[in-house]
């Protein structure tokens, strides 16, 4: 009796153990590519690289005026001299800064001349929905050599364009009027150059009515 008690008590400690394991095998590589993820937050790193590195560093961007009349005389030159391109890509990008007067406002863009006598569509400051990556690339503040797990650096890209979103569109939207001056800073990714450049599709990072 006494070794068929042992025995059910054996097979009932057995039965538990399956239906609750003391531990699980992970494999290390996924262990640490979960720890990873759950340590970095993508809206807190993006608040604090806006706050503390990407506006700061605005006026490192290249002036509107001198980039736009370069594109409408030779745009393969301002490519050479004031693009930033990624790896392989094709497309690339201008980071700019400067002032000028709105031409016309719509719901997703506010039309902006830079040069001359301010009668031309020459930057088009974005105000709708933000898609792609010019604000993590266009300033080239931020490298994909620095974060190993790419969904990192995508998430970095989503948080960034949600703050021009939410801090900098609604801005926009408030201070503009067809007449009146707007200082800017911004970032321009060109993938197509017969749609992109003219006028120069700008997601604005800073903005303010003159």
């Amino acid at each position: 009796m006494r070794v068929l008690r042992w025995i059910i008590a054996l097979m009932v400690a057995a039965g538990l153990c399956r239906v609750f394991p003391l531990f699980h095998a992970v494999p290390l590589k996924t262990a640490a590519a979960a720890k990873a993820a759950a340590a970095f937050n993508p809206a807190q790193f993006a608040e604090t690289f806006w706050t503390g590195t990407l506006l700061t560093s605005l006026d490192r961007a290249v002036r509107a005026d001198e980039l736009v009349s370069l594109i409408q005389t030779d745009p393969a030159a301002a490519k050479k001299k004031y693009s930033r391109s990624i790896g392989l890509s094709e497309g690339y990008f201008y980071f700019l800064r400067g002032e000028g007067k709105i031409l016309s406002v719509s719901d997703d863009e506010v039309i902006i001349a830079v040069t001359g006598g301010g009668t031309r569509a020459e930057v088009s400051l974005q105000a709708g929905l933000i898609f792609g990556n010019a604000v993590r690339d266009g300033t080239g503040l931020l490298s994909a050599n620095d974060y190993p797990n790419s969904q990192d650096f995508n998430d970095i890209s989503a948080a960034l364009n949600h703050l021009v979103e939410t801090s900098v569109q609604p801005k926009l939207r408030a201070q503009a009027k067809a007449g009146a001056r707007i200082s800017f800073a911004g970032c321009a990714e060109v993938n197509d150059e017969a749609a992109d450049l003219k006028p120069l599709k700008v997601i604005p990072l800073q903005t303010q009515s003159e």
